[in-house]
């Protein structure tokens, strides 16, 4: 039987350079996304805030969406408000 993977863990192991294409093209989607399913994994209630948040907001979207392209190119993964 494979080994079962999180959502989360999946979009993790992709190569860096796809997952900065994919957050430049739908990184204001993605990020929220990200960090709902990412609430289903630890239970932190401010990862799912933030990720509704981010999600359904318009300024909200934007400003999101930048922070996570630079933390995404510096650090190799998302690292605001995410546990």
């Amino acid at each position: 039987m494979a080994k079962k993977t999180s959502l989360t863990a999946s979009y993790d192991a992709l190569p860096l350079l796809v997952r900065i294409i994919i957050q430049i093209v739908g990184g204001v989607v993605v990020g929220g996304a990200w960090r709902i399913a990412r609430y289903f994994e630890t239970k932190n209630i401010v990862t799912l805030i933030v990720g509704i948040l981010v999600t359904f907001t318009g300024v909200g979207n934007v400003v999101a969406w930048i922070l996570d392209l630079v933390t995404l190119i510096m650090n190799g993964r998302y690292t605001l408000f995410v546990d």
